[in-house]
């Protein structure tokens, strides 16, 4: 049987330390609970047999619901050909030239399972496409449930209240789609080579596949984008899944959002939820999770110039322009393109038309509405009920303020190709986006180049000898879409508000020529310059920089199921044995233990803190040997120790985080030596008062040489804020003051300069070698911040020459994180254990038993 100790060293094991053999099966077909059992042993080679080259230049991987790729069937045969309209093959132009791109994702057509290998084989071959090929049962379940009818419009802001309004969280649906994303990461690991190739994943689909791959590959270099709104945490805590996604993202290495709020959204819910804070350091947003800097990053998608630029150059589209023209001649015509779906606010944009012409007489006969209307992209009673009153009111307000020849409203049903929809932009004299919600967006740059023109279009339209120009254009955008910031020049409207929309319409209609032109032109140059590629290089560029780091530090994996996470540790960071430590404690005859207390020998979660017979006893212990000096070094006040260690005669106590040291009971309290004038106080705390009334929660602690600011039990968002802004209050009040001013987890500190939990350390080993009594093995356990002050304190002295050598030396921190000390022991109670062992190894074997300790 193997020995605890030997058991910490095995579980320090990572699979990034073995090569091991195996497969993934290629598809699973059965749900067993949330995370379907898989044998992940060997995972970083898994599919070594089926790497489908060698490789040999850069690769990057792009993992989409989708690939974009179009099926035909013609007769019994398949054709295959690019979908040019998909921005995962649009973001290629991004990367350089030389770069090999290898896709992965589903097909839009349903492939029977005996031509599943031909097709695939002939995909990879072809177009370097690696399809999923999800079973039917669990691609509806997974798209069609989950996907569309839950997460879609609780992402939108719309809770499921009742079974009418939204489908609830369903178990089974949840399930699918835990497996559709581990058919995915089956298929990438198929493919990757884990030490070369980046992994870009793409949208809410797809949002557990970042814990999936990080589980299998520890180092894998890993982004994720998400095209979709991340809402409030109001709303997202409501998702039953909400940890096991939010911890997802945080498996990636580079997380992408289209705007700030988006991004900030995400991360107050990762403070609320997770307890995560967040900095912003030269221009990048960067999370600590367990050791690595997860980094967010803002920036909205673009179009592909290239693509809508040869379209509008064809002779066909002018052809079209120039049909359309005379379709609508004498017309102001306003366009809109939008999916039927319950968020692009269709029937509102109705509304606000039919409100335009009630008010405006003089505009009826002479303004229509296009609208497009592409295929929804799922199926329910939701869209089929947005479908039927879309058409209602169009069909009223036709009726209502129509004339022979006349139709206010004109609806066009997809699927439109994008030659056809270039003509529509071409002539249309505005465009209205006017989404309640959505994500990006991209139909207004669209409708910008499109109006830019061509010297053909221009031809079409009849303006090339007028003295004209094309280059005009008016857009009308929801202040809730994605879009909305960097289009500046636009009219921006509140869906909800039909009047102010109706009145956008009349303004777009009545503005100026050269208005209309200094608007396109701010809106084209913006677009000219953002474009596709101009996204996917940026944000391939900060995948690269936040992977640098990888191979500098040892990753550890915790965690079950999708709770899954690595621990970036350093490289000689190690599991601290008792065997180990025994062993030093044996051969060494002056020794210095020090301890923090609070979640160190005593767990930070326990209600009573004043410590157990259990704890005294092994520290009375290990104080009877004449060879041991132990001290407990604590934030907490110099009574609260005295009254909770009295009966431990010889033990050192430092309080305040060492401003206040005793060396035993019958020893004094000295100070460390600083000022004991605390006049500051009278300065700081009327402003700690101010924070204290101004946050509910939060309250003061007084020490005799400190102050501190609590506010663990306040809103953690508004905690936070407050803590940051009465950091800088404090520091501006105080800055003539002989103190520092420290945020710390949930609290603000100030106390005098100079003072530390280091300093401790440094004074105890100076006061024991001046009194002839030099330790030759020094043991620290914390588990903090302050704690990780001793931990530096240590390295410092173990890297200076001019200091005598500690011969055995143990920095130990608690819990399994970063930090600055060598060695980790797991919770308090392994501390325990390992003094419970140091004094058993302390004092002859029949003076001491097991029930003593």
């Amino acid at each position: 049987m193997l020995s605890r100790s030997c058991l910490g060293l095995l579980n320090l094991v990572s699979v990034d330390d073995y090569t091991a053999v195996g497969r993934v099966p290629r598809v699973m077909t059965t749900v067993a609970g949330d995370l379907p059992e898989l044998d992940i042993s060997g995972a970083e080679n898994w599919g070594s047999d089926d790497v489908v080259s060698p490789v040999t230049r850069e690769r990057r991987i792009v993992v989409a619901n989708q690939l974009p790729i179009r099926a035909i069937r013609e007769g019994k045969k398949w054709r295959f050909e690019w979908d040019k309209d998909s921005l995962v093959l649009q973001l290629k132009d991004g990367f350089p030239s030389d770069l090999e791109v290898l896709y992965v994702g589903s097909l839009k057509a349903e492939i029977e399972a005996c031509e599943q290998e031909e097709v695939a084989q002939s995909l990879l071959e072809r177009f370097r496409c690696v399809p999923t090929f999800l079973p039917a049962e669990v691609e509806n379940k997974f798209y069609h449930g989950f996907c569309k009818h839950y997460l879609w419009p609780l992402f939108h802001y719309m809770l499921p209240m009742s079974p009418s309004q939204g489908a609830r969280f369903e178990r089974a649906e949840w399930q699918a789609y835990v497996l559709a994303n581990r058919i995915f990461a089956d298929k990438v690991t198929e493919v990757i080579n884990p030490d070369e190739d980046y992994v870009w994943v793409h949208d809410y689909h797809l949002m557990i596949l970042p814990t999936l791959l990080r589980k299998r590959f520890h180092r894998v270099k890993l982004g994720f984008f998400l095209h979709n709104t991340f809402p409030s945490s109001e709303i997202y805590r409501t998702l039953p899944v909400r940890e096991e996604i939010l911890r997802a993202f945080l498996n990636c290495d580079l997380i992408g959002f289209h705007t700030f709020d988006y991004a900030r959204h995400f991360l107050s819910c990762c403070s609320r939820m997770l307890g995560l804070d967040y900095e912003s350091k030269r221009g990048y947003i960067g999370l600590d999770y367990y050791g690595r800097t997860v980094t967010v990053k803002i920036l909205p998608a673009g179009i592909h110039m290239g693509l809508l630029e040869s379209v509008l150059s064809l002779p066909q589209t002018a052809l079209r322009v120039k049909e359309l023209r005379e379709e609508f001649e004498g017309k102001v015509v306003i366009l809109g393109v939008d999916d039927m779906d319950l968020f692009k606010g269709i029937s509102f944009k109705f509304l606000a038309l039919g409100k335009l012409l009630e008010v405006d007489q003089g505009l009826r006969g002479r303004v229509v509405l296009v609208q497009i209307l592409n295929a929804a992209r799922s199926r329910g009673k939701d869209i089929q009920d947005v479908k039927n009153e879309s058409e209602a009111i169009a069909r009223e307000i036709n009726e209502k303020y129509g004339q022979p020849g006349y139709r206010p409203i004109v609806l066009v049903n997809g699927p439109v190709s994008t030659q056809e929809k270039a003509a529509y932009y071409a002539i249309s004299h505005c465009c209205v986006v006017n989404a309640v919600r959505d994500g990006m967006n991209l139909v207004p740059y669209e409708y910008t180049v499109c109006r830019h023109g061509t010297v053909a279009l221009d031809k079409a339209l009849g303006v090339e000898n007028q003295g004209k120009t094309l280059k005009q254009s008016v857009i009308i955008v929801s202040e809730f879409i994605g879009c909305s910031p960097s289009l500046s020049g636009a009219i921006r409207v509140n869906p909800w508000n039909i009047d102010e929309v109706a009145e956008a319409m009349n303004s777009a209609i009545t503005m100026s020529e050269a208005e209309k032109q200094l608007r396109h032109e701010k809106h084209y140059k913006y677009i000219s310059s953002h474009d596709v590629a101009y996204w996917a290089r940026s944000f391939d560029q900060d995948l690269d920089r936040a992977c640098r780091e990888h191979y500098s530090k040892r990753y550890l994996g915790v965690g079950l199921g999708l709770g899954f996470r690595i621990v970036a540790l350093d490289p000689t960071f190690k599991k601290l044995s008792v065997d180990h430590v025994a062993s030093a404690y044996r051969d060494t005859r002056s020794r210095l233990i020090l301890l923090d207390y609070d979640g160190t020998m005593m767990p930070q979660a326990t209600i009573n803190k004043t410590p157990s017979g259990q704890v005294i006893s092994v520290l009375n212990y290990l104080c009877s040997d004449p060879e041991n000096m132990v001290f407990i070094v604590s934030g907490r006040d110099k009574d609260c120790l005295t009254k909770w260690f009295s009966p431990c005669e010889k033990l050192g106590l430092s309080a305040e985080h060492g401003y206040f040291t005793r060396w035993s009971k019958d020893s004094p309290w000295e100070t460390c030596g600083l000022t004991t004038d605390f006049e500051w106080k009278m300065i700081a705390e009327p402003v700690m008062e101010l924070y204290r009334e101004a946050t509910d929660g939060s309250f003061i602690e007084h020490k005799e040489s400190a102050m501190v600011w609590h506010h663990q039990e306040a809103d953690p968002y508004f905690g936070s804020c407050q803590a940051k802004e009465l950091l800088d209050h404090l520091e501006s009040v105080l800055a003539n003051e002989p103190v520092v001013v420290i945020k710390g987890q949930h609290i603000v500190e100030v106390k005098p300069q100079g003072v530390s939990k280091g300093k401790v350390v440094e004074d105890l080993i100076s006061t024991m070698r001046s009194k002839g009594r030099s330790p030759d093995f020094l043991l620290c356990i914390g588990d903090d911040r302050s704690d990780e002050d001793m931990f530096e304190s240590i390295a410092r002295s173990v890297s200076n020459p001019a200091q005598p050598t500690i011969s055995k030396m143990f920095a130990c921190t608690v819990g399994l994180k970063p930090s600055m000390a060598k060695y980790f022991l797991e919770d308090s109670s392994e501390v325990i254990r390992l003094l419970e062992g140091l004094a058993t190894a302390s004092a002859p074997p029949s003076s001491i038993t097991s029930q003593e300790l």
